[in-house]
């Protein structure tokens, strides 16, 4: 029998030509905290990660949307957000919502690498190389983003709470959605901030877990954001795959390695995907077609002139950030780490299959043209704002209304002259691949699932110390069992010794 290095040079002999575009393995350094953040800061992010505390109206987590047990995202193209009820493809309208979240949810896996130096599909939360802001970011909140953040991510954690759609809930529910309407960003950290020190729970959770905070007075929205960011880095690392244990010196089956030399090779996917995380960080355009309601963005006032609303449907991607019309219908290129996971594709799930979005890579302008708008989660209510002397309320749109406002889903792509923008504005070659080779690079794809990621429900708490129900709900009492940071950082690997999770969130043994 051959020895496990005699396996390793006798792979790299063999295909010595992608040996040398293949990346390290990711490793604890390339991780903020390097990996392990303090089990005190750890705890109290995963409770704010799961608790609707944060969310103006106490109905929302950041856990709704980003499901661990679902890809951490939740398994729809876009997301229904503030004032659903349910989780994943079930979450429906409850009292009504005034749309739906524009974008895809995005895949949380090594979201505390170190290398992400920018946030969000479009890239606007980033780190300021021409140090106009003191925060040492550029961000939409410009300077009102509090000095200080060690990093890109604990400053992304500042904004979902900020978004009416997301999480703070519209002007006239709650005081956090008036400040955030009134784009006075520092009062909704404040009011936020003050919900937590007045918490007994919380208050306590956070003097343990920072040094400079010795009482609940102390407590500022950034401390949460950093204990979030903490919790994502170690609860959401990822790099347990077979494809690791390809750049260790393993091999795979034969179908699988010949799509890693088309990753690596003809295929050019590495051009983009590269690294240990699958990606450039940098930002493409590639013919993605458009549904959803857009971000209010672009010249076009067609959809407003035919349905009488004052809005805009398109979704420019980071032309809206730089200005560069190099930079139309540009989004980030996505990690395709536990990628078979983490569907619907593209920056707006516009894609309900991997296959489907590794097809569209082939010749993005003949997929854009031929495609079907994706189904999405229908809105059962949605409601408008009626200003008065006494205030603002809310109303249900008539059924007139309704169907103007439901055009918007598919506006941009129904549009020849808008599609046709998108279309010039692609930068992708097409690829000529046969059947065969475009199956080879699926099984390729499916080594980087780690299978530790497919079911991470382990993380939802029991209960958070604000008493309100964790989000996603489990209903589990297996969950009580689960070890926190010694179970998460032993079940991804990273913990020689630690006790490990016993059930996963359906109550199921673990098998490694």
């Amino acid at each position: 029998m051959k020895s496990p290095m005699t396996i390793a040079l006798l792979l790299t002999t063999c295909i010595g030509a992608q040996a040398a575009d293949l990346p390290g393995p990711l490793e604890d350094r390339d991780f903020l905290w390097n990996g392990v953040p303090s089990p005190e800061l750890y705890e109290l992010g995963r409770s704010l990660f799961f608790d609707p505390i944060l969310s103006g109206n106490r109905n929302i987590a950041c856990a709704t949307c980003h499901d661990p047990a679902r890809g951490t995202g939740d398994g729809v193209s876009l997301s229904i957000g503030e004032g659903g009820i349910g989780f994943g493809p079930e979450r429906v309208t409850q009292d009504g919502v005034t749309g739906r979240v524009p974008r895809n949810a995005q895949p949380l896996y090594n979201i505390g690498a170190r290398a992400y130096t920018s946030m969000f599909h479009d890239g606007r939360l980033e780190l300021d190389h021409m140090g106009g802001f003191p925060s040492r970011l550029r961000s939409p909140a410009n300077d009102q983003l509090p000095e200080g953040l060690d990093n890109a991510l604990t400053a992304q954690a500042m904004f979902p709470v900020l978004s009416a759609v997301e999480m703070a809930g519209q002007p006239g529910e709650n005081p956090v959605a008036d400040a955030v309407s009134k784009r006075d960003f520092k009062q909704a950290w404040r009011l936020l901030a003050g919900r937590l020190a007045a918490n007994p729970g919380y208050a306590e959770q956070f003097v343990t877990a920072f040094d400079e905070i010795e009482a609940a007075d102390d407590i500022r929205f950034d401390h949460a954001a950093t204990a979030i960011a903490a919790f994502e880095t170690a609860a959401f690392r990822s790099d347990l795959s077979r494809f690791d244990a390809r750049l260790a010196g393993w091999p795979m089956t034969t179908t699988e390695e010949a799509g890693l030399e088309l990753f690596y090779g003809a295929a050019g996917c590495s051009s983009c995907h590269s690294g240990p995380l699958l990606t450039d960080h940098d930002f493409h355009a590639i013919a993605v077609p458009q549904i959803g309601p857009g971000k209010d963005q672009g010249s076009d006032g067609s959809y407003a002139v035919h349905s009488g609303y004052p809005h805009r449907v398109e979704d420019q991607g980071r032309f809206n950030v730089t200005g560069e019309k190099a930079n139309l219908y540009a989004f980030r290129t996505p990690s395709l780490r536990n990628v078979s996971l983490t569907g619907p594709w593209g920056h707006n799930g516009a894609f309900a299959s991997l296959e489907d979005m590794v097809r569209h890579h082939l010749d993005t302008v003949a997929s854009l043209t031929r495609y079907t708008p994706a189904e999405l989660p229908p809105l059962d209510t949605v409601i408008q704002p009626v200003r008065s002397r006494t205030g603002v309320s809310y109303q249900a749109l008539s059924p007139m209304q309704r169907g103007a406002y439901d055009l918007r889903d598919i506006w941009v792509h129904s549009s020849e002259r808008l599609r046709n923008e998108i279309a010039r504005a692609n930068t992708l070659a097409p690829v000529d691949l046969s059947d065969e080779e475009v199956s080879s690079i699926l099984a390729f794809l499916e080594t980087l699932t780690d299978p530790t990621a497919i079911d991470r429900s382990y993380l939802v708490p029991t209960v958070v110390p604000s008493g309100l129900p964790p989000q996603p709900g489990r209903g589990d009492a297996c969950l009580s069992d689960t070890p926190s940071l010694a179970g998460a950082m032993a079940f991804s690997g990273k913990a020689e010794g630690l006790p490990e999770p016993r059930c996963n969130g359906r109550g199921d043994k673990i098998q490694h």
